[in-house]
């Protein structure tokens, strides 16, 4: 993404596992639901600490669960393994 890397956000997969609706996050977290949206799609530009506090906060996490640093060069490999599993996704679900 950029010549410094990436911070992608886990809270997607976070709220899959803990099996947590994004209504009672956004409740439990005092979050617009527009707000945890964009969290939840790496949609966010400038993160706030506070609501990456109350985020870790309602979902009994720590901000390394939540968060993870892409250095710039595996960048480029991250981004060919997604569209390799999302080739398999769609191979699958045509089958």
């Amino acid at each position: 993404m950029g010549e410094y890397g990436t911070i992608r956000i886990h809270l997607s997969e976070l709220i899959t596992e803990s099996g947590i609706s994004k209504n009672k996050l956004c409740h439990r977290a005092e979050l617009q639901r527009a707000q945890l949206n964009n969290y939840c799609n790496n949609n966010v530009v400038r993160m706030d600490i506070d609501v990456l506090a109350r985020i870790c906060t309602a979902m009994n996490c720590r901000i390394s669960d939540l968060l993870e640093f892409i250095p710039p060069d595996a960048e480029t490999t991250a981004e060919g393994e997604e569209a390799q599993e999302e080739a398999k996704k769609e191979a699958n679900d045509n089958s």
